[in-house]
């Protein structure tokens, strides 16, 4: 027990990350069934609400509990909040047009039965560990 407490321990940033990352995606997808599903909002409107709802939730979970960064000091929160959301609009934009350069680079196979969703998948993985770098050596990078 006493070896996977120092290794949970050891890995706590990552494990928190790929924890309210995965809590990101849900409150995205809600986010995104509220807007258009039930407000009737059009998917771009509904999309872009999610999307900055997601990345809100996203920065306040990094900040605090990721990469224990518990300053709300005007300065230095201007600073994390400005890199992390420039950060997001950027691997953002790697997803819009990596999904399909990869499609048309032949990564287009159907996988569980829906058309290009094995692109989708390597995005999102690129996406995730893009986020995580600029996140930790960009946004709430620890001052040496």
């Amino acid at each position: 027990m006493k070896k996977i407490k120092e290794l949970y321990l050891a890995h706590l940033e990552i494990i928190n990350y790929l924890i309210f990352g995965g809590a990101t995606t849900v409150i995205n997808w809600i986010s995104y069934a509220l807007t258009v599903g039930v407000m009737g909002m059009a998917v771009t409107p509904g999309n872009i609400i999610s999307w900055l709802v997601a990345v809100i939730f996203a920065f306040v979970t990094n900040k605090l509990w990721v990469f224990q960064s518990r300053s709300w000091a005007w300065p230095l929160w201007l600073k994390e909040a400005g890199a992390f959301f420039g950060s997001r609009i950027f691997t953002g934009l790697v997803e819009l047009f990596g999904l399909p350069l990869l499609i048309k680079l032949g990564l287009d196979m159907p996988l569980f039965g829906i058309d290009g969703f094995a692109a989708k998948l390597v995005v999102s993985v690129v996406v995730i560990i893009l986020n995580y770098i600029l996140s930790k050596f960009l946004a709430f990078r620890k001052k040496a």
